[in-house]
């Protein structure tokens, strides 16, 4: 078990995908009648990476991207965002970067993502063995990573090289269905991974997957506290969530907004609630902070952009009612 007060370093390694997104501009159009787009940073760890650096934090990525002009523009977005890419390998070849055309709608919003042959999947052990672990509070990963190998085996090695440097392991489950050969297979990775992990985020369809059983999610994200973990936040989508520790367990509500899109929450909730963690904040209150930011990015066009900054959550929080604990 690691100590989560090696979060108050704040200087995060994170590993998984950086992507292009494609939105359909003006927001509300559809992906079939638009005649233009607009390009963001996507990508699940990515874009955590950008609301940790937003938050006040240091992150810095380790993934794989295309030797092309979509992974070179990934590379320009990453610096443009403060993360540090000194551990980005371009690969050549017939690799290519993870591409997400994406609607800012809220009702039927389509989202295509294309993932054939999938650069960040070419991570390697090597890839992984390169930072001084010893440097960063934490190793946070989503379970993208583990979809495929080679980057499966590099996941497991990153876990292991930062169990014994000593740092707390975040695991975001992120469960995405077309990236897996079988769900069997996944229900089982993710298990194995989530019983090594510190702190263990997802939200109740991701849970239940994992328990082999909807209605036993919430079961599912006991049995991780049991098993090790230390804090393990249970996503309710609208109902809020249940957050489980070693003390106990208490549910929190949402913040009330005029969203715009149902993307980017769950990205944003993991950034401000580790940077609220590495603050010092009570889990109750980081938890609070997450859905705070989840609430501001639904209500803003593309992920990485709309992050929060510190200053922006804290005006939110000052200015908006929303649940207590």
């Amino acid at each position: 078990m690691a100590d989560l007060a090696r979060l108050s370093g704040r200087n995060f390694l994170v590993i998984g995908r950086a992507g292009m997104d494609l939105y359909a501009d003006p927001p509300g159009t559809r992906t079939e009648e638009a005649t233009r787009f607009t390009a963001a940073l996507g990508g699940s760890s990515a874009n955590i990476a950008a609301a940790l650096v937003r938050q006040g934090c240091r992150a810095s990525l380790v993934t794989c991207v295309s030797d092309d002009a979509v992974g070179r523009f990934c590379l320009h977005q990453l610096d443009a965002y403060g993360i540090d890419r000194t551990h980005v390998r371009s690969v050549a070849g017939e690799a290519r970067n993870s591409l997400a055309v994406v609607e800012t709608r809220l009702e039927d919003c389509q989202s295509v993502i294309y993932r054939n042959n999938a650069a960040d999947f070419a991570m390697t052990v090597s890839d992984i063995e390169r930072p001084d672990y010893a440097r960063y509070a934490a190793l946070i990963t989503t379970g993208t990573v583990l979809a495929a190998e080679p980057s499966r085996a590099a996941a497991f090695r990153a876990f292991e090289l930062a169990r014994a440097a000593g740092l707390p392991l975040i695991f975001d489950v992120d469960y995405r269905p077309y990236s897996w050969p079988s769900a069997a297979m996944a229900a089982e990775v993710y298990s194995r991974a989530g019983a090594l992990c510190d702190v263990i985020v997802g939200n109740d369809v991701e849970f239940g997957f994992m328990a082999g059983d909807a209605e036993k999610g919430l079961d599912k994200a006991r049995s991780l506290i049991a098993s090790g973990a230390q804090i393990v936040v249970y996503k309710r989508g609208e109902k809020g969530a249940v957050t489980v520790t070693r003390d106990g367990e208490f549910a929190t509500g949402i913040f009330p907004t005029q969203a715009l899109k149902p993307t980017g929450a769950g990205d944003s909730f993991l950034g401000a609630f580790v940077a609220a963690l590495a603050e010092g904040r009570p889990v109750g209150e980081a938890v609070l902070r997450g859905s705070a930011a989840a609430a501001m990015v639904v209500a803003r066009v593309g992920c990485a952009p709309a992050m929060p900054t510190r200053t922006e959550l804290d005006a939110f929080l000052a200015t908006h009612p929303g649940p207590t604990l």
